[in-house]
């Protein structure tokens, strides 16, 4: 009778494990499927994406890039890499001739930041980083699966979240950056941004108005 409870637990605890696993299989190949398709799944999704990625630069911004010269050089050069990625796509699919006018602002002077600033970072002996984060490129994924109809709302929209970021790193370290060369070229940058960022919510006030 002991022998025959057993099997019968042991039977039970063998399909209960089989169950678990398979659910646990199932899962992780969902969870690759995702990760595997286009991350514009859709405009609200991309939106709070967008809005969490924005406030979590801001607060790396304040903190970390504003005083650590490794952070800031890292989010500085990415920063740029972004802003003319971003805006060489704008070029090429807005209709609006502002927003084309400021995308073209936007690679003029973010390359003229990025190669006056390769210098000093090498002389404060960093290495900028060759690629986007994660949080920078979903920015981007975002703006690819931006509908035409939208695209220029949602690249402003980051645009003016970027900025705000940036002017963010670039007055914190030109107050508080430990590298005298860094330091005095975020001081130059944080007028050229605070501009970016004034035309880009020049822009974004003008969309919404036309959306109502």
């Amino acid at each position: 009778m002991n022998r025959a409870i057993l099997v019968c637990a042991a039977a039970t605890a063998a399909l209960s494990l089989a169950a678990c696993n398979k659910a646990s299989n199932t899962a992780q190949s969902a969870s690759n499927t995702a990760s595997n398709m286009n991350p514009g799944q859709s405009e609200p999704v991309n939106k709070a994406q967008d809005a969490m990625g924005a406030a979590v630069g801001t607060t790396s911004a304040a903190t970390m890039g504003a005083r650590d010269t490794g952070a800031f050089v890292s989010n500085a050069a990415q920063s740029d890499m972004y802003e003319i990625q971003a805006a060489k796509m704008a070029e090429q699919r807005s209709k609006n001739p502002e927003v084309k006018a400021f995308a073209k602002m936007m690679v003029s002077d973010h390359t003229k930041l990025s190669n006056e600033m390769k210098p000093l970072i090498t002389a404060a002996g960093q290495t900028p980083p060759a690629d986007l984060d994660q949080r920078r490129k979903g920015f981007l994924d975002n703006l690819k699966a931006a509908p035409d109809a939208d695209f220029d709302k949602t690249y402003i929209d980051q645009q003016v979240s970027a900025h705000d970021e940036a002017l963010t790193l670039m007055q914190g370290y030109a107050k508080d950056g430990g590298d005298a060369g860094l330091k005095a070229a975020a001081g130059k940058a944080v007028p050229i941004i605070q501009k970016h960022s004034d035309e880009a919510k020049k822009i974004q006030a003008k969309l919404s108005a036309a959306k109502k």
